[in-house]
């Protein structure tokens, strides 16, 4: 009989469900899209009740390729974006929609938040003031004097949801807890400043559990429905930066992972909670004695879907990335600031916009699409240097996601950095992630660390040396482009 583990990854386009064996070898996969509206500008919202039909969907469609008399699933660990906020009613039914990560209508919240005590709360939460936190959407949900702030018995994110509707139990992990801006990171705790501003009592928030804590007793309904014992274990498991990173085998020190979806992160594990007290970087809890510290930027791929879109490009991504190819380092001259879907590090800046510098009459869409691939990966450079700060040099450099998947933009990225990257033949870090740490909850294996002995085979991609050199001063005018143009934001 083949023992099998589950990773129940919630993200913010999609539901995916991956099913794996004990060696991280995918087994089978699926996946329902997520619907998000934009009722006014700088809104953006999700239906949880869509959401939980999602993934009692994906999870059926999964397991229901499995061969019951041969296939025993062990436990089922869960994975989920971070920054989401639902107003909860006493019946435990939503009064408001889930304002997820990308809804900026507190960013006039959070400009004044800054210029008064924002190094205060960061300090003690280890979280940026930024209008992506549940902490700024409280604030706005208050001043705004809504109903369903008025009327709400509890707050919660998607994941505390689902797992409120599924084991009827108010419970959020460490990651997920440190990453609403109301919790203290180095205490564990909830923080009782931030609870203040935001207008909120403790006990209107869930129990802060750790990403190993195991859920018994899954619906009657629900069970039926996806087609699992009621008694099967389901593990609490953590946010997806965490889970990608431990997906990817990046866990101890000096070893960073890049995540780049339709946004993209900066990550890296470290022992306590040290914080960036220029304030440029994020310190979430992942268990009782390490972090995650790094920074995340809302313009990954987004930025060149974006373009692909603007240009009106019928072709397929592929093709669009190859037309980069024919131009050189630095596109002549021209330099994208990727700000376009406001940004969070290293600027924590909701209202940061775009902007293509040097555009001249010889550019043509060639040099643009290379300026935007340079772009987004001089970005994450740019938070790199953040890190580096508090971890000191990367001696690991891995990198998942959707753009990943581009040979060109890896190679880019690569030769910014002036490190060997590490490809994985995986795109569901944050789903192995999960189910691992599913399997450390259950004690069939005994540590996060032993998942280095369970990843898929890596790739290695050399930088360029000489394409570094050059890259030296296009990263060094891109710094003082986004210094300028912070004035305007």
């Amino acid at each position: 009989m083949r023992e099998l583990v589950i990773g129940l990854d919630m993200g913010t386009t999609s539901v995916k469900v991956v099913i794996f064996d004990l060696k991280g070898k995918l087994i089978t996969q699926t996946e329902e899209l997520i619907t998000t509206s934009y009722p006014k500008s700088d809104w953006a919202e999700q239906n949880p009740n869509e959401i939980e039909k999602a993934c009692i969907l994906a999870m059926k469609n999964a397991i229901s390729e499995l061969n019951k008399s041969q296939d025993k699933v062990l436990a089922v660990g869960i994975s989920a974006a971070m920054h989401s906020l639902i107003c909860i009613d006493e019946e435990m039914d939503p009064l408001s929609p889930v304002m997820i990560w990308s809804d900026k209508r507190s960013s006039q919240i959070a400009e004044k938040l800054i210029a008064t005590n924002d190094e205060e709360i960061y300090s003690k939460t280890g979280t940026p003031i930024h209008p992506m936190t549940p902490f700024l959407k409280l604030i706005w949900l208050r001043e705004e004097n809504l109903k369903a702030y008025q009327n709400a018995s509890y707050f919660m994110s998607m994941k505390e949801y689902l797992v409120q509707k599924w084991f009827g139990k108010r419970m959020i992990d460490y990651s997920m807890a440190s990453a609403t801006g109301l919790f203290n990171a180095k205490e564990l705790k909830w923080e009782r400043s931030a609870l203040k501003l935001a207008g909120i009592k403790e006990e209107q928030l869930s129990e802060v559990v750790p990403p190993t804590e195991i859920l018994i007793g899954l619906t009657e309904s629900v069970a039926q429905e996806i087609g699992l014992s009621p008694d099967t274990p389901f593990v609490i498991g953590a946010a997806d930066g965490q889970l990608a990173n431990l997906g990817s085998g990046a866990i101890e020190p000096g070893e960073v992972n890049i995540s780049v979806g339709t946004s993209g992160a900066i990550r890296q594990f470290v022992k306590g909670a040290p914080i960036n007290h220029k304030m440029e970087t994020f310190t979430y809890a992942f268990t009782e004695d390490t972090s995650i510290i790094g920074g995340a930027t809302n313009n990954g791929g987004i930025a060149l879907e974006w373009f692909k879109d603007l240009i009106e490009y019928e072709g397929s991504y592929d093709d669009l990335l190859i037309l980069a190819n024919k131009i050189e380092i630095g596109a002549d001259g021209l330099i994208f600031i990727p700000y376009i879907n406001g940004e969070r590090a290293p600027l924590w800046n909701g209202r940061a916009k775009g902007n293509f510098y040097g555009l001249s009459i010889n550019h043509k869409k060639e040099h643009l699409i290379r300026a935007v691939l340079e772009g987004i990966a001089l970005n994450l450079y740019h938070i790199s240097q953040s890190l580096e700060e508090i971890a000191g040099p990367p001696k690991k450099i891995t990198v998942n996601g959707g753009l990943s998947k581009s040979e060109t933009w890896v190679q880019i990225m690569a030769d910014i950095l002036g490190k060997k990257i590490y490809l994985s033949d995986t795109h569901h870090n944050a789903a192995w992630g999960a189910a691992w740490t599913a399997l450390v909850g259950i004690r069939k294996v005994q540590s996060f660390a032993e998942i280095k002995s369970n990843l898929p085979d890596e790739r290695v991609i050399e930088p360029n040396m000489e394409n570094h050199k050059a890259y030296i001063p296009v990263f060094e005018k891109y710094e003082r482009l986004v210094e300028t143009l912070k004035a305007f934001f």
